[in-house]
């Protein structure tokens, strides 16, 4: 008797202060958050990227994140990060807020394995958004080709954009901000501040909206767009919706169409910075668009996402936007081209969102703007 007790006081004493023969300690049951429609756990997959901007699924389960100082890491299906980041990348420019931003995968990447890279890089007159492509084979990008490069390029520190989202017809879209020149924006022979369509290999479409207009950049499918920094194909439509950042507020939602000038800078809800002066002309002109959806005062958004899974069924065909202020993940209920009801959760859970991603396994994923950013999951809290 004495000896039984003797050794259950061991092992609970092991088990207290740890032993180097002891098993791993299992992580402690995640907090639960009760939402509006659903209760939900913030599973946290990776730990320690540093300032996480961009996340792609690769078929076999897998994940890519984007490192703005400018490194690709690979994520394994046990949500192990790999310590090597990938080799081969395009050679990019850790300037301000540019760096490596985002990624996104070939509609055919099964076949061809070509991995789309935005990012900031060097050139004649300063630094620009480019977007570079390549082959990904084990732990490196072969065959790496630059197929879009911004120009004019430019002097300062913000405002690089950038979003790539492929269509159902594999017409590649990047998203640009003004580089912090808002003239720019409505600038016909300027990418700054517009949307760009292109052919998967850099071509033109023979039907983008400015092709044969003399003094037009052909690549240009919108104009008059701020920071557009999430991007998403809404699930039933096939339209390409993105958001971009106010000054001081009016961060907007908007639908992409051919041709149209999204009004910046002569028409915003937002005013300058400090001094809360009018911008332009005010909010409203003819033949500049209105957007969808807006937010006075800004929250900051970068990423963005439509749920499309069945984990969390009444948020199916919400969508989601990331907030960098106030450090929140906003649900937006649509009725068409309509928001009808917003909802902000995760209010300085995990931090600054970066970036929303619909997972194929029907979770939602989210990325930190951290020096110890997060990868993380959201989970139903029954599962």
């Amino acid at each position: 008797m004495h000896n039984a007790l003797h050794s259950r006081r061991l092992l609970l004493l092991l088990v207290l202060v740890g032993s180097p023969y002891s098993p791993v300690p299992l992580p402690a049951r995640a907090q639960t958050i009760n939402t509006q429609e659903h209760a939900l756990r913030v599973v946290k997959v990776v730990e320690g990227l540093e300032h996480p901007w961009g996340l792609a699924f690769l078929p076999e389960g897998r994940m890519l994140v984007t490192e703005r100082p400018g490194r690709l890491r690979i994520v394994g299906k046990d949500g192990r990060l790999d310590p090597q980041p990938v080799a081969g990348l395009p050679q990019i420019a850790a300037y301000g807020q540019g760096g490596l931003l985002d990624v996104a995968l070939h509609p055919r990447f099964a076949e061809n394995g070509l991995v789309y890279l935005s990012y900031a890089a060097r050139g004649d007159g300063g630094v620009g958004t480019e977007v570079a492509r390549g082959r990904l084979a084990g732990n490196r990008l072969e065959n790496v080709q630059v197929i879009f490069r911004q120009q004019p390029k430019g002097s300062t520190e913000r405002h690089f954009g950038s979003r790539l989202v492929f269509d159902r017809e594999g017409y590649l879209y990047i998203t640009l901000g003004d580089r912090g020149e808002m003239e720019r924006a409505q600038k016909p022979d300027d990418h700054a501040g517009s949307v760009i369509r292109m052919h998967d290999d850099g071509r033109v479409p023979k039907d983008n909206p400015f092709v044969g207009r003399p003094g037009w950049k052909p690549e240009k499918y919108t104009l008059g767009n701020r920071n557009l920094q999430g991007a998403a194909l809404h699930p039933q439509t096939g339209l390409l919706w993105t958001h971009e950042h106010g000054p001081q507020g009016g961060d907007e939602i908007n639908v992409i169409r051919a041709g149209v000038n999204y009004g910046w800078p002569v028409i915003t809800y937002g005013v300058n910075y400090g001094t809360g002066t009018k911008i332009g002309e005010g909010t409203h002109k003819p033949g500049m668009a209105q957007p969808l959806y807006y937010w006075v005062p800004s929250i900051a958004p970068s990423g963005m996402a439509f749920y499309t899974g069945d984990r969390f069924p009444r948020w199916r065909g919400n969508l989601f936007v990331g907030a960098l202020r106030d450090e929140m993940l906003v649900r937006l209920r649509l009725d068409g081209e309509k928001v009808v009801k917003e909802e902000r959760m995760l209010r300085g859970v995990l931090g600054r969102i970066r970036d929303v991603r619909n997972g194929p396994d029907g979770y939602l994923y989210l990325l930190t703007d951290s020096p110890n950013g997060v990868l993380a999951r959201l989970e139903p809290a029954d599962r």
